[in-house]
């Protein structure tokens, strides 16, 4: 048996919101490395990896049983969720990709996700968009965390099914209610650069006068003022 997974940063934040004992769906496994480390933690009691592509799959495969856990993790070849049975798993865990391609994935199978009761993502983009997604579809965000991860900012999540939907105003929906509320470090440094990096943009557009650079102008105004304002938290 080999030494135990060792996952990056980012990873390892993900893995940390999962709720123990769960059957978990591994969506995009990759080489299984998430899989094995929930297996080996005894976080998951079973997992189902699933991957798009067979090239990772068969990696996976070979990583499961490398690791001698072929009894506890299922390799599945599958777009999205689409080959998930209703009732396989309680958790679905989506870890680096796009917010789009992400709610794409959740809403792949619903049939499936009905017996779904725990969501935790990690999207790439528009993570905005996926917070307001989550709570069109009955889930409600109770957790939140953010990480730098070799020079990149990563923000995770765990939603639950029927949890209130607390995410209401546009700080939350940008930032992070939970983020805000714990003064996350990471976000709060996330915060001071994207100002620093807007208000040189806004410079620049200073010295020009077309209407599309005027119209970025607001935009960058309406987005520095957010800034501000979810920095103003951090203070006192």
């Amino acid at each position: 048996m080999e030494k135990q997974v060792q996952l990056s940063k980012r990873l390892q934040a993900v893995v940390d919101l999962v709720t123990k004992g769960k059957k978990v769906a591994d969506v995009g496994c990759d080489h299984a490395y998430i899989s094995i480390y929930m297996v080996e933690q005894k976080i998951a009691s079973h997992v189902i990896a699933m991957d798009v592509n067979r090239g990772p799959l068969e990696r996976a495969k070979e990583n499961i049983k490398k690791f001698g856990l072929d009894g506890f993790i299922e390799t599945r070849l599958s777009d999205g969720i689409k080959k998930l049975e209703p009732g396989e798993a309680e958790t679905l865990l989506i870890a680096g990709m796009g917010g789009p391609l992400m709610q794409q994935i959740i809403l792949g199978n619903p049939k499936a996700l009905e017996t779904v009761d725990e969501l935790v993502l990690q999207p790439q983009s528009e993570i905005k968009e996926v917070r307001v997604f989550l709570a069109q579809i009955g889930f409600g965000i109770v957790e939140e965390n953010m990480v730098l991860d070799e020079g990149k900012y990563y923000v995770m999540m765990r939603a639950k099914r029927g949890a209130k939907h607390t995410y209401t105003s546009e700080l939350d929906k940008r930032y992070g209610k939970y983020l805000l509320e714990h003064k996350n470090e990471v976000l709060k440094a996330f915060l001071q650069k994207e100002l620093k990096n807007n208000q040189l943009i806004f410079e620049k557009l200073s010295k020009q006068s077309s209407a599309k650079s005027e119209e970025k102008k607001r935009q960058l105004m309406v987005d520095m003022e957010y800034c501000k304002e979810a920095l103003s938290q951090y203070e006192g």
